[in-house]
Parts: structure tokens; sequence; C-alpha cells
């Protein structure tokens, strides 16, 4: 027995042994050289000098300034995570040219080989300040990101062409800028000129975070309209007819600041710019700022107003930033740098409650009709009751997703889930609202939320942080509930669907039927495809390319990917009316459908079983008017 006892040892010894013959590193410590962000002052201000007159290559010449605050090591950063993006996605690809002189004399810098937003460099003594002179070379193709530069208008966001000094909070940087635009163009942003001298303009002196808060949107057409004494939209469009706007169109703009101030019982800036670009150059976007928004989209904003019902709802959205997100802003994504990485959990208050409001207050100042309403929550509504992806991954975990994957494309977006705390989380909030009413027998609504947690020191435009506990507790001080176990039901359940009780209290059922809705009618006109996910479990370009398959639906048990094309469906050529007329018909056929497939440089012939014609979803009134109702009304 001894024996074998010493056998087994010296068997269990030679993986070890055999191991430890090969080379085998002890890896190096990881040492932090870049000072972090401290609360104290700094002494002067950097002056910024950009030169954006070459529209035609889309390069942005900059001049820069910043005082020394002593000699020695010291590093300079360009922002990485950017407030809005929620994601370290700062453009430093686009960074070029960077040179440093102090005193005249040059000094080499070196990058951080951990964090490439930061470049080392030594100061010799005596030297005041640093000049630093480099470029923003901006995309000049799509594939190179947002197209930001056009020979009519331009996208200016100011955190790409600054540096700023390591071991500050960037409240405590004040910095100065001034601009050079090409001939008669017009520029508006939340900052304010306090000298213009032809094209050149000289905006006021802020902290480096209300400069980085505060892109610029200039042009050669513009347009300004007062939507109150406070709020502008400014309007920059690729030629002077697009800016006409009806006054019956006006009217609506103006009303969502009154409803908003209402909502809200305060007002979180001294003054609000709306920056409006419509373009068909300039790349689109949706983008929060304290006391502006960038807001782009297609040219027919204005011209084709019956088509654009899903860029109405994009000012909503990014004007309730101001009070959601700007303002009031979960404790562990306010940061003191752009350095600091921001942790993104409370994302389902910060952009779910936003895109809540932003619906609400769409249909309160009649930017949509309550129909127009009722359809985009049902398209909503559809998509994610339809989604397996609830099965393994929560609500919760989808606010990571601008740090996972910050909206690249996925393959299989209906099990991967996307940024659900937008859409899913209107649904939870829809259902706060119902319940708060339920319990108050009407006389509460989540206004009442509202007003106690955005409402509070008007005028202020600094930022008031919270965390999980300090939205439960303000839902117990409007009506008292057990919030906290409903929220975390909703935030880390795997429901069987999506979060649809709000609607059901309120008298509405998700129904699907051969009407089209006009939410996803509307979206097919613009993205110019087939929304088939509740048919065939699908969506298709209108040249036949799959663009959406969704998990476990008929396409997906088909072996489809949207990698593949659709060539033909039951003998015809691919297109829009084919496909539509096809699958209603088979309604009276007892054949499938059959479909010819290229997949690669193959071709192949599937047959679906399909007989229900084209389905879409919309939400049906089965009761009498509910919490929902009365939450889409105007405020008096």
């Amino acid at each position: 027995m001894k024996k074998k006892i010493l056998l087994l040892a010296f068997v269990s010894l030679i993986p070890f042994s055999a191991f430890a013959q090969n080379s085998a590193p002890t890896a190096l410590p990881i040492v932090e050289t870049i000072p972090a962000a401290m609360d104290v002052p700094f002494n002067g201000t950097m002056k910024l000098y950009v030169d954006a007159t070459n529209t035609k290559q889309g390069i942005i010449n900059i001049d820069q300034t910043i005082p020394v605050q002593k000699s020695g090591h010291q590093v300079l950063l360009y922002p990485k995570w950017l407030p809005g993006n929620h994601s370290a996605s700062g453009a430093i690809e686009k960074l070029a040219g960077l040179k440093i002189y102090g005193d005249g004399k040059k000094i080499e810098w070196v990058r951080d080989t951990i964090d490439v937003f930061a470049f080392h460099i030594d100061v010799p003594e005596g030297v005041k300040e640093l000049k630093l002179e480099y470029q923003y070379l901006s995309p000049t193709q799509e594939n190179q990101g947002r197209m930001e530069v056009t020979p009519e208008m331009m996208s200016l966001q100011t955190n790409s062409i600054s540096l700023y000094p390591a071991g500050y909070y960037v409240r405590n940087i004040p910095i100065s800028w001034t601009v050079k635009l090409p001939k008669d163009w017009k520029a508006a942003t939340a900052l304010r000129p306090t000298s213009t001298n032809g094209d050149t303009i000289t905006y006021e002196t802020v902290s480096y975070d209300t400069f980085v808060d505060s892109p610029m949107l200039a042009g050669r057409y513009f347009k300004k309209i007062d939507l109150s004494p406070k709020v502008t939209l400014n309007i920059f469009a690729d030629e002077p007819k697009y800016l006409e706007a009806k006054p019956e169109q006006i009217v609506p703009h103006k009303k969502l600041v009154e409803q908003a101030v209402k909502t809200f019982g305060a007002e979180h800036y001294d003054h609000y710019d709306f920056l409006l670009s419509l373009s068909d150059k300039l790349g689109g976007i949706g983008l929060e700022h304290h006391r502006s928004s960038e807001d782009g989209v297609g040219t027919g904003y204005f011209t084709d107003w019956d088509s654009t019902l899903d860029d109405r709802n994009l000012l909503p959205h990014e004007y309730t930033h101001s009070w959601d997100g700007k303002f009031r802003r979960g404790a562990d994504l306010w940061t003191p740098d752009y350095r600091t990485p921001m942790q993104d959990s409370l994302l389902w208050v910060y952009e779910g409650q936003t895109q809540f409001w932003g619906y609400v207050l769409g249909a309160r100042s009649g930017l949509y009709s309550k129909e127009e309403t009722l359809e985009s929550y049902a398209a909503i509504a559809a998509y994610l009751d339809n989604r397996k992806a609830r099965e393994w991954r929560d609500l919760i975990d989808t606010t990571n997703d601008p740090i996972i994957t910050p909206r690249a494309p996925k393959g299989w977006v209906s099990y991967q889930r996307s940024e659900d705390y937008y859409d899913e989380g209107l649904l939870v909030w829809i259902e706060v609202d119902a319940k708060i009413r339920e319990l108050s027998k009407g006389k509460k609504g989540i206004d009442d939320f509202a007003k106690a947690f955005f409402g509070l020191k008007n005028g202020d435009y600094g930022e008031v942080t919270y965390k999980f506990e300090d939205v439960v507790k303000t839902l117990n001080d409007i009506t008292p509930y057990d919030w906290g176990k409903l929220l975390n039901e909703r935030l880390y359940g795997h429901a069987d669907g999506a979060p649809l009780a709000g609607f059901a209290a309120s008298g509405y059922k998700l129904v699907y039927n051969d009407k089209p809705n006009l939410y996803i009618k509307q979206g097919e006109n613009s993205a110019k495809t087939l929304n088939l996910n509740y048919t065939l479990g699908m969506a298709v370009a209108n040249d036949g390319k799959i663009v959406n398959v969704m998990w476990d639906g008929l396409a997906f048990k088909q072996g489809l990917t949207n990698a593949d094309k659709i060539i033909a469906i039951n003998g015809k050529p691919w297109s829009k009316d084919a496909a539509i007329e096809q699958i209603n018909g088979a309604k009276d056929s007892k054949n499938p459908l059959e479909l010819i497939i290229k997949s690669g440089e193959t071709y192949s012939v599937i047959k679906i079983d399909y007989h229900e014609g084209m389905k879409y979803p919309h939400f049906e009134k089965t009761g009498a008017p509910g919490a929902l109702d009365k939450l889409l009304e105007p405020l008096k």
C-alpha cells in the first residue's frame, strides 16, 4: 500500500514538472502615472482658437494655450468617457498633428501605452504656458464615422477639438474659445459670444465641463425661432427651402416647452438652444446637453411633415434630458473628468424615463396625436414582447450595452438584446404611472414624481446625483408601496414577455392584424424595408436583403440569417409589393410560401408553411378611459 501511495504522488507531480520546464515570465505591475482628478483650483484660463474654414476637406485646425501649474512631468488628456454616449467613445483616432511648445521650444510627448487618450510631457523650469497645435480630421466618408462637415454646415463637438490637463475636476478648469467660420456662415451654441470680428467669434469664458457640454452647429442656411423667452429653435438646412416651417408646425414646438416646464416644475438652464440640422449630407444625431441638444434629421422635417413621425420624437426626448440625465444623474455615472470610467446601472432612469417623457410630451404638445403615440407604443411593445433574449439576459444588464458594444451591428439582436433600457424602461414607467394612479385613486400620477425628483433648484444647471434608493424613496413619498420590489422585478426578472401591465391597467390590449401600423409604416418607408417580424419572423430590405431575423421565428427555423438575400417569392421577383401580395394570398392557399435564397454564392429554395397574412401590432381599447389616457392629456 505504501508503494502505491508513493507512485501516485510521483505521477501527480509529472504535469507540474513538465510545465515547469517551459519559460514562465512574471507579469509586470501596472504603474499608474496619470494623476487622478482632484477638486482643487486651476490657475489661469485655457485658450482655444479653432479654424473651421476648410469645409471641403473637413479639417479643423486648432491652436490651444494651457497655463502651466508647475514644471516637470505632466499629462494632457483628450476626452474619452463622453456624457450622453455613456461610453469611452472619444474620437482619439481623429486627433492629428499634435505639437507642443514651451517658450517657443518644442516639447516632445509620449502617448500612454495603457490609456491612449493621455499624452505625457516634461515641462521645463520657467515655462508659464504650453502652446499646442493640432488638427481634428472629421470623417470624409461614412465608414469613418458620422459626417460632421459638409459644404453647407458643420457639427462641431467641443469634446473633439480640445485637450485638458490631468489632475483636476474639469469643472475647475476655465476655458475661452474663438472660432473662425467660413464666410457668411451663422453659428448656434449654448455659449454666448463676447465679440465678433467678421467671421470670427469669441465666446464667454466657462468651465471646461460646460464647454464640452456646449457643441456648435453652424452653416450657410439658418433660421432662428424663439419658442419661449428662454428656449430657441436654431435650424440649419442643406438648402433654404427646407427651413420653411408653417405656423401650425411651430405651435406644437412652443407647446413642447410649455408642457415640459409644467411637467417638471422648473427649468435647469438660463437659456436652452435646440441645434436642429435638416440634412441628407450631415450625419443624423440625437445627443443631449444641459443647455442645448444636437438634433439631426432629414431635410423633410418641415416640408414633408406627414412622413416624419419617427423624427418628431427626437426634440421632446433630448429636451427632457435637460432634467433627466443632465441635472439629475445616476451617482455612478457622474465623473469628475472624462477619463474616469462611467457606470451605467441607472440608465433605465436616465434614458428609460426620458424615453417615457419624450413620447408623453410629444403627445401633450401635439407634435404627434394620441393615435400616433399609441401606434408607436404598439411597435415598441411588440418588438420587445417577441424578444427571446429576456430568457437569459435581464433588463438591468442591457445598461452595460453602451460599453459592451456602442451601437455596433449585431447578428441576432432579438436574442442578444441591445440598449433595451430605453424602450423597456418606457414600458416600466408606464406601469409605474398606472400603479400610482390606482393606489391614489386617480389623485396622483407620475407627474407628481417628476416635480419632486426633477423640479428642485429652479435655474440650477449643475448636477444632482441619485441612487436606486433615492428613486424608491421619491416614489414612496408620492404613494407608499413596495416600489423597490416592483422595480427590481422588472430590472432583474426573466418574464416571458415585455412588461405590459401599465397598458392592461389602462384598458389596452396588444393585438395583431393586417392593418399597417402607422409608426412601422413610416419606419419602413424611411429605411426602405418591409417589416415581416410578426409574419415570417424577419425584416427585409426592399432589394431582398434580410436585415433582421427574429430568434426562434419562422425564418430562423429555416436557417436564414441577415447575410442572406431573397431573390424571389412564389416564383415572382422579390419586391415589397410582391411579398405583401403573396403573403396575404397564402391565407386562401394550403401551399407553403416558396422563397429563393442567395447565401453567398449559393442559391437554395426554402418553404415556409404560413397562412395568416400580414400582421402588424396595435393597442386595442378594451375598457373605459384609464391611466394612460389621462397621462397623454395636456396639462392645464
